[in-house]
């Protein structure tokens, strides 16, 4: 008798991530709505009960200058989310222009944007935030959230410009191009609907890589002032507090932190993996 031949298994395809999607919306809103339910402001300081350890007065303990870590949490959180979203805002926008441009563009224009943009993947994306922080400033969110969001657009270009070069030629594009049709709303009529899904999944990631890189520039001490309370400045004091052993002045920010971007991180993978499935459906 020869050999059975096994029909391979169908891979089961990822659910929603229910339990991540829950602590991520349970985080953002305790952060949106932190003034509605905390009574004690994070940025007031109390030096008679500095660095005391998580108790019943304090839930999560105070830092070295006294602030309340539990209102720190939640008003710094907000800043850190408002950081990630306004460079995923800038960074996106700025990849779909450029890349679309580049796709619809002529040769010679095509190639010179791809080498900007090649120029931008070579270098790491934190050398290019300490880089433009430097020579720009941009001591508050806004000034940070343009230096993130400035550095993260070069991935996003290069996807949008391969898809747009593959469906330029479509009929109804040319269609559209012969009736007139302008840039913008070819882009938002036609490109748009197709390379968006790819887009969502890589907007989601660089959401992760703004919090991730306002916390490292704050322990770099390039980030936002001590006075601007967020997870990334709670986390400059780390060093202090490993001096005085105040573990909680470390593993609380540091742990939302952390389950922020796993969430995330989920939250991505899961959006990555539904447009993928949908292309194989086409």
């Amino acid at each position: 008798m020869g050999e059975r031949l096994r029909r391979p298994k169908k891979q089961r395809s990822r659910g929603m991530p229910t339990i991540p999607l829950c602590v991520l919306s349970l985080i953002g809103l305790g952060c949106l709505s932190g003034g509605f339910f905390l009574a004690g402001d994070a940025a007031y300081m109390d030096l008679y009960h500095a660095q005391e350890a998580p108790g019943r007065a304090f839930w999560f303990g105070t830092d070295s200058m006294g602030r309340d870590v539990f209102s720190m949490i939640w008003y710094g959180g907000r800043v850190s989310l408002e950081i990630g979203v306004l460079s995923m805002g800038i960074s996106t926008g700025l990849g779909i222009l450029i890349g679309a441009a580049s796709g619809l563009a002529p040769k010679w224009l095509d190639a010179g944007l791809m080498r900007m943009t090649e120029l931008f993947l070579s270098v790491p994306g934190l050398l290019w935030i300490v880089l433009l922080r430097g020579a720009l400033g941009g001591a508050d969110v806004a000034g940070l959230s343009f230096v993130i969001g400035m550095t993260g657009w070069a991935e996003i270009a290069k996807v949008v410009r391969t898809e747009t070069r593959q469906l330029r030629e479509k009929e109804y594009i040319l269609a559209a191009q012969c009736m007139g049709a302008g840039f913008w709303r070819i882009l938002w009529s036609h490109l748009a609907p197709n390379f968006m899904p790819s887009v969502l999944f890589m907007a989601v990631m660089n959401l992760r890589g703004a919090i991730g890189a306002e916390a490292t520039l704050s322990f770099m001490g390039l980030g936002l002032p001590l006075e601007v309370v967020s997870w990334g400045s709670m986390l400059s004091l780390s060093e202090r507090a490993m001096l005085t052993g105040s573990w909680w002045m470390i593993v609380i920010p540091g742990g939302f932190l952390v389950v922020t971007l796993l969430c995330v991180t989920e939250a991505g993978d899961w959006l990555r993996e539904r447009g993928n499935r949908k292309k194989s459906y086409l």
